[in-house]
């Protein structure tokens, strides 16, 4: 980029950047003392905190606890815009950029968009068991998750109430470990007495995954300390099973060449993931190789070969180091997101940079209340204080002095009380969720309004509890 070929109208080099996830966000706060104009669009206006979208999805947080607003984050940048819109094209020899409903022309360009579900080649599945990357993922795994609670309190059937309560989270990595960690903890402590007609704590939470043990990318030590406080909060964990199929009501698997089946009323994906659409789009445009997830394969300053102005980050981009692809990970795109914003600013002033390099601070994963595994450098650790690091450093990782606040507050009152506030079943319509009871007899003409009112009760709290017990 030639600071002297400018095409902007306000005589600066304009830098766009698309996506306001980890990787964007930091590529445009790293140009704020830089004579560029910054124009950040998306098509949500909101920073969202992807790492902990299973509290949402779970209960423990509100999306507004993960959420912060792009233009109030960027809001003291005077260099930077911030556009509600979607990338749909792009013609990189002439530097333009298609909307749905435009055109934007950049002298930079940075594509930021993460990546989405990846049920490898099952879509039809994604109707019946929806994965965890947005926050209408999290308030519908919210909702379902709650539903099946609401339709075991109307089951008279014990096996068919048994079917409600049985939740299958599809991958062991860790999304998968964190969300069956919580869906425990909701069933053994959070819903403690809140029902009357059977316990929560009858729940049937597994974890299922082909591979050979959970958090696979850790190490051993770290991988078995996970699944030993998994199963010591009732999740069972299947590994070497491999899904065939995800029914309405069940999930076939085969595991040990035997094809099994187990019915459960809940699917949640946590299996994997691929690269946003928008690969493809460069792609074509530029003839760049995309990999088996269809991420960009970029060169060593991340940008796509042949396109000196073009670059791609996140989970977005291959980028290899020491021959390894590098992982899809928040770190990984906030790394890259600085290392671009350093490169724009080298090549303005004329300076050279030298190839990306990412530092791996170590990775960690909470189980639950109290239980976590960290790797940090030499360090491997788990329980209580790896549990405590893990807290520390995602708030720190939240955007704004407001969400830390809120989310600690949130947290503190979460372990206090065992509780989780969020509970909200939210939707246009979630009955039809619910079963069908059987018909009852309709009271007689003469009965008194609270004869009517306990007429389809066939039986007391107290009569009907122990048929709704093993």
């Amino acid at each position: 980029m030639d600071a002297s070929n400018v095409r902007s109208p306000a005589r600066v080099p304009r830098v766009v950047v698309v996506g306001g996830g980890f990787g964007g966000l930091r590529v445009a706060q790293g140009l704020a003392r830089v004579s560029v104009r910054v124009t950040l669009l998306d098509r949500r206006n909101f920073h969202l905190f992807q790492p902990l979208l299973y509290q949402v999805a779970t209960g423990g947080l509100s999306p507004a606890n993960i959420a912060a607003p792009l233009r109030g984050v960027l809001r003291r940048q005077r260099n930077a815009e911030v556009l509600l819109a979607e990338a749909v094209g792009l013609d990189a020899s002439r530097r333009v950029l298609e909307l749905s409903d435009g055109f934007l022309t950049y002298d930079a360009l940075v594509v930021a968009t993460g990546s989405t579900h990846h049920y490898f080649g099952h879509e039809r599945w994604e109707a019946l068991a929806p994965g965890l990357k947005t926050l209408e993922d999290a308030t519908e795994i919210r909702r379902r998750l709650l539903l099946a609670f609401e339709a075991a309190e109307r089951e008279p059937d014990a096996a068919r109430a048994a079917g409600h309560l049985t939740f299958a989270v599809v991958g062991a990595g860790p999304t998968g470990v964190e969300l069956a960690g919580a869906l425990a903890e909701i069933a053994r402590d959070t819903l403690r007495g809140n029902f009357r007609h059977f316990d929560p704590a009858n729940a049937q939470i597994v974890l299922m995954d082909a591979v050979s043990r959970p958090l696979p990318n850790y190490p051993e030590k770290l991988s078995r300390s996970a699944e030993r406080s998994l199963r010591e909060l009732g999740v069972s964990v299947l590994t070497g099973a491999t899904v065939k199929a995800v029914e309405p009501n069940a999930i076939a698997f085969e595991k040990g060449g035997r094809l099994e089946r187990l019915p459960a009323a809940n699917v949640f994906w946590a299996a994997g993931v691929k690269a946003s659409p928008l690969g493809q789009v460069i792609a074509r445009a530029t003839g760049a190789e995309l990999d088996r997830q269809g991420r960009v394969v970029v060169s060593s300053d991340l940008s796509v070969p042949g396109f000196a102005d073009l670059f791609v980050i996140g989970d977005l981009a291959h980028a290899e180091q020491d021959g390894h692809p590098l992982p899809g990970v928040a770190p990984v795109a906030m790394q890259q997101g600085r290392y671009v914003a350093r490169r724009i600013r080298d090549r303005l002033a004329g300076r050279k940079t030298p190839p990306f390099r990412y530092r791996d601070r170590g990775s960690m994963a909470v189980i639950g209340r109290t239980r976590a595994v960290a790797q940090m450098g030499p360090l491997k650790f788990g329980g209580y204080f790896a549990w405590l690091a893990w807290l520390f450093i995602h708030l720190m990782y939240l955007v704004g002095f407001g969400l830390r606040l809120l989310a600690l507050m949130q947290w503190a009152w979460n372990y206090l009380t065992f509780g989780r506030s969020a509970r909200l079943i939210t939707g246009s319509n979630p009955l039809p969720l619910l079963p069908t009871l059987p018909a009852q007899p309709a009271p007689p003409p003469s009965a008194s309004p609270e004869d009517r009112r306990s007429a389809p009760v066939a039986k007391t709290n107290d009569e009907a509890q122990p048929s709704r017990r093993p």
